[in-house]
């Protein structure tokens, strides 16, 4: 099972603690990260694209090309492309660029977004959501399929005759994961499509997802396609340290200041500490703990799940560097080889 870390890549200044962080400087730490990961041998990293004032990363790709070569055997993906206020073929150009700058190590994570600030900003009307993204996604994996496509010309997309799109990716295909949110109906998408899903969890008891894990299995069973060649992945909030209680202090401020800011959007309550502690428990939503919790929680939700991969969230708000970068290499040191041998060969 592969085990990686996806981030936002916060920046700007956290209003409980005042702890603040230019993009420039996120963008800088990103890079060694992303690094780090790789020499303790985490098997991925993300990085989620937004347009807000909040978060350094507009363009994920060009992140992580900035570490594409200094790195060896970690692989690269957004987390997510909001590839509906996005061009397919221009998403397919860039990733395909950055799998040959790292020889075969990128992915696209699609999805619509649970941020709408990209629709207005590049022109697109919110109550196309559905059909910019069914469109977009059909596109992308038909370039991703052929060097040469045609497209008929559909409501958000002109016409293409016969036409090449270059680079092609080292690899004989880009991964292209479907990234969804609860919704079942992007579940079945990603089943019928045959493509890997990502499943992001934010909060509840995650075992109450695991239907979506079984529609999933099921669309793709009635399209043809083999479940058990498929790919998932559970992405999840998470942090570890020494000691739980380190874990819980270091990650909670931040986590719970970015949860009640976006809660006031989105008509959420404050997060409150005692949320964040009951949250962390077994069969909470939060992966923060010591090595050896976050080692039993993965593997407890493996068994519920059956995924092939897990990544977590590690930078919610502003977290101090390097806690973050001690953070990763316990992953990577203590955590991943744990679960790698609890689970034997796959």
């Amino acid at each position: 099972m592969q085990i990686g870390i996806y981030t936002f890549g916060e920046a700007g200044t956290d209003s409980i603690s005042g702890n603040s962080i230019s993009p420039s400087q996120r963008l800088r730490d990103l890079v060694e990260e992303i690094v780090l990961a790789d020499q303790v041998g985490l098997d991925m990293f993300g990085l989620g694209e937004h347009h807000r004032a909040d978060y350094a990363v507009s363009s994920p790709v060009v992140a992580l090309a900035a570490a594409a070569t200094q790195t060896k055997n970690i692989r690269l993906s957004s987390a997510v492309t909001v590839l509906s206020s996005d061009d397919p073929i221009r998403v397919f150009q860039q990733f395909s660029t950055l799998d040959n700058l790292t020889q075969g190590r990128a992915e696209i994570m699609v999805g619509r977004g649970a941020f709408v600030e990209s629709f207005p900003l590049f022109g697109h009307n919110l109550d196309d959501y559905d059909t910019l993204f069914a469109e977009k996604l059909q596109l992308l994996m038909a370039v991703n399929e052929a060097e040469h496509f045609s497209w008929p010309g559909t409501k958000h997309i002109a016409a293409v005759d016969h036409r090449g799109v270059y680079p092609r990716p080292f690899q004989d295909k880009l991964p292209i994961w479907l990234a969804v949110g609860g919704t079942p109906q992007s579940a079945v998408r990603a089943g019928t499509l045959g493509l890997p899903l990502a499943l992001g969890i934010i909060g509840g008891e995650p075992a109450r997802f695991k239907p979506l894990f079984d529609l999933y299995r099921n669309a793709a069973t009635k399209a043809g396609h083999d479940p058990a060649k498929l790919e998932t992945s559970l992405n999840v909030h998470g942090f570890v340290a020494e000691t739980s209680q380190k874990a819980r202090d270091i990650y909670s401020g931040p986590h719970n200041e970015v949860m009640t800011r976006l809660g006031a959007e989105r008509g959420w309550p404050p997060a409150t500490r005692a949320q964040f502690d009951a949250s962390c428990r077994p069969t909470g939503a939060l992966f923060v703990g010591d090595p050896a919790e976050l080692t039993d929680k993965i593997l407890a939700h493996h068994e519920i799940f059956g995924f092939t991969r897990i990544t977590i969230q590690m930078a919610v708000g502003i977290l101090d560097h390097k806690e973050l970068m001690n953070a990763i290499e316990i992953l990577g040191t203590r955590v991943a080889p744990e679960v790698r041998k609890a689970l034997g060969p796959q």
